[in-house]
């Protein structure tokens, strides 16, 4: 996958991709990331980007032009031969697009070329809205300095969905929210610590046992924390009937939890 990404402040991507998982997937050709200064496609002498609202109003906009200059320049480059021909997927990051959750985070990752682009002020002229992305993308309801940190975000919730990316092929699919639940509990070595045991079903080498105390301790924890995901979550008869018969706070039916697999 290609990941290019326009932005006002391109120091602040020099780090987050040149460690662990992102590192890796790029050394690896699995992922190509490319970071370009807005700054020198702004108007005149200075530069400029941005400019006072028509009607009045608080703040600064950006302006069309330089978004639009770098999206051309950035697409008219030449592929390598043996690559595929493709256009970009142009996302505008800005806490008025749709939510990033895992599902959007899927869908995009099964593009082959996104192209971010960064807004900052009070935001950007709504012809880059209307005419030059394709999609708006928020990662909460909430507000940033601008859309460096959530292509940051974007960027890492994508690449790890890629294949070959995280190693093992069943990682992405285990992880809170992929499945539409809240991940389970995990433990590893002491086996106590502080007077702290493992759950015993997981030491018990019954593989059944444990996807079985997995898969209700996501569902506990998810509703303990994130009800609202159950509502939608495809949960069987059986799994339903076992929520409503353990209503619990989760640090209680977990111990109801081992009892009924015992």
């Amino acid at each position: 996958m290609r990941i290019d990404i326009v932005t006002l402040f391109p120091e602040m991507f020099v780090g987050p991709f040149d460690q662990s998982i992102l590192q890796r997937a790029r050394k690896a050709g699995l992922l190509e990331i490319n970071v370009h200064p807005l700054r020198p496609f702004g108007l005149g002498r200075h530069h400029v980007v941005d400019d006072t609202p028509y009607g009045g109003g608080a703040g600064m906009v950006m302006r069309p032009e330089p978004l639009f200059d770098a999206v051309e320049i950035i697409t008219g480059q030449s592929p390598a031969e043996d690559a595929p021909k493709a256009e970009p997927y142009i996302v505008l990051l800005t806490p008025q697009g749709r939510t990033l959750t895992q599902a959007v985070a899927e869908e995009l990752a099964r593009r082959p070329w996104l192209l971010l682009l960064c807004g900052r002020y009070e935001g950007v002229d709504e012809r880059v809205r209307a005419h030059l992305a394709d999609d708006e993308i928020s990662i909460g309801d909430y507000v940033v300095s601008g859309g460096e940190l959530p292509a940051m975000v974007l960027v890492d919730v994508v690449a790890r969905l890629l294949p070959g990316v995280l190693g093992s092929e069943e990682s992405p699919k285990e992880e809170s929210f992929a499945l539409g639940l809240l991940e389970y509990p995990h433990y590893t070595r002491p086996a106590e610590f502080r007077g702290w045991g493992v759950p015993p079903v997981l030491v018990s080498g019954d593989h059944a046992a444990v996807e079985r105390w997995r898969r209700r301790q996501a569902l506990l924890r998810t509703r303990q924390r994130r009800p609202d995901l159950l509502t939608v979550a495809a949960l069987t008869e059986e799994e339903s009937r076992w929520l409503d018969q353990h209503p619990e706070p989760l640090s209680e039916a977990t111990a109801a939890a081992e009892r009924a697999l015992s």
